[in-house]
């Protein structure tokens, strides 16, 4: 998955503004205790931080 695409589908999920706050503000433990702005920086491929999201979130079976 590209990052764009990543982006796309956490927009579509969250919502333009909060994506972001979401991204850089919460901790997940199943991303080792990292946001996904730090996962993703940390060398997490993107198709799997959107897999945690997607479970954790409550993610649209559409988006996933």
């Amino acid at each position: 998955m590209r990052l764009t695409e990543f982006w796309r589908r956490m927009n579509e999920h969250f919502g333009e503004a909060y994506a972001e706050s979401f991204a850089s503000d919460h901790l997940m433990s199943e991303l080792g205790g990292r946001t996904v702005r730090q996962a993703l920086e940390a060398g997490w491929e993107a198709k799997e931080v959107w897999r945690v999201v997607s479970r954790t979130q409550g993610v649209s079976a559409l988006l996933r």
